[in-house]
């Protein structure tokens, strides 16, 4: 009788390190970011938000790279695509699953983390706990006292142009912020995040300069817990997991057991549910279940730069992209496809790309091999464009 066990399959098992994984335990480890870290439960609600199959399936839309003509499953294996979901309307036009996930499979956010973060900010607005986004950082969060963020107002919190000193490589030396950024989270200490936040130095006026900065969004999500007076996690699920239709639980990474969420990363949640997200801004804030959870032109507001500092052209010399409330904005290019388009986006290939225009949400769920891969990048968006284009006969 013992060899009947033989035939159980062994647990799989997540990597330490999320970004130190072999391309056989990577998946596993994206897959299952609670084995690793302390987490909070996001809870769905009692109802579920219907995707209907939409009427035209885009399964069958090409795309080309480098002179080549390439597909749906030439992009899943040479992207190693762990989810890739199409809404057009609400309405399902692709939905493939590969790296062993399934609908039903968690996957880790990176920093499409940051856009959820930034929206409960939009949230606690429009519910009166954070009076005005030109309110200073400390009136909410007591502990930014006396840093670099003192008088630094939410909105440029927003924008990542607080003008404080920050690095987002990971340098060798171990010296740059998001290193130490790192070390903060290992360590496991309560309150190291924000210990590490409030030592840094001021580098410019803020609101003059564009600077990413992971360390930021936490920054972010310690004003909007306190402004509302809950768990990050548990705000998002009663103003967005909840209202926006949910099918399954989410969960989000903690810096310590019990601790503060971490604003710019660790939200693991099922694909549809990423693309019902997406839903909720597209639909400005108009929940499936009749609420509005976001102020009046939020998506607008948010998805657009509304600053020189944020402006199109102006984030890096070799990026043309603009940048909104946390949200990545595409420049409209000679096709216009993208006008008016932005996208969380994520290392290692995650992304939600929302386009108003075109009433279409696509999230993809990626295991590349590089946190950034620019080619991976180009040919995603090569991706996305093909499917813009091939269902905007239906807007």
């Amino acid at each position: 009788m013992a060899g009947l066990n033989h035939d159980v399959a062994e647990p799989e098992r997540a990597a330490p390190n999320q970004m130190e994984t072999t391309p056989e335990n990577q998946a596993a480890t994206f897959r299952n970011q609670d084995q690793v870290w302390p987490v909070r439960a996001i809870r769905r609600g009692n109802a579920v938000r219907p995707l209907p199959p939409h009427g035209r399936s885009v399964a069958d839309v090409t795309y080309e790279i480098g002179g080549v003509r390439l597909g749906v499953d030439d992009f899943m294996a040479r992207r190693r695509t762990a989810g890739l979901l199409v809404l057009k309307h609400g309405e399902i036009a692709l939905e493939r699953y590969g790296m062993g996930n399934g609908p039903q499979s968690r996957w880790t956010s990176f920093s499409t983390a940051k856009s959820m973060t930034a929206t409960l900010a939009g949230a606690a607005l429009h519910d009166g706990a954070i009076g005005s986004l030109d309110d200073p950082c400390e009136a909410y969060a007591p502990r930014l006292r006396g840093s670099a963020y003192e008088g630094v107002t939410i909105r440029n919190l927003l924008r990542m142009c607080s003008g404080v000193a920050w690095r987002e490589d990971n340098d060798a030396d171990g010296r740059s912020e998001v290193y130490r950024l790192g070390r903060a989270m290992v360590s496991r200490r309560p309150g190291a995040i924000l210990d590490l936040m409030c030592k840094l130095p001021r580098a410019h006026p803020q609101g003059a300069v564009f600077n990413y900065s992971t360390g930021e969004s936490s920054v972010l999500a310690a004003v909007v817990a306190a402004a509302v007076g809950r768990p990050l996690a548990d705000y998002f699920a009663e103003r967005v997991w909840g209202p926006a239709g949910m099918e399954a639980d989410a969960h989000w990474q903690l810096e310590s057991e019990g601790g503060l969420e971490m604003g710019g990363l660790g939200v693991s949640a099922c694909l549809r549910d990423v693309g019902r997200f997406g839903l909720l801004v597209l639909e400005e804030g108009e929940a499936f279940d009749g609420r509005c959870v976001l102020p009046p032109g939020w998506r607008d507001l948010a998805g657009q730069p509304d600053c020189a500092a944020t402006g199109f052209g102006r984030l890096r010399p070799d990026l043309p992209s603009g940048y909104g409330y946390q949200w990545w904005v595409l420049p409209h290019g000679p096709t216009g496809i993208h006008a008016g388009a932005f996208a969380a986006i994520g290392a290692c290939g995650q992304y939600i790309y929302v386009n108003p225009a075109e009433r279409l949400i696509v999230a993809l769920h990626s295991a590349w091999r590089q946190p950034n891969d620019n080619d991976a990048d180009l040919e995603s968006f090569a991706l996305i464009g093909a499917v813009v284009r091939a269902l905007r006969s239906e807007s």
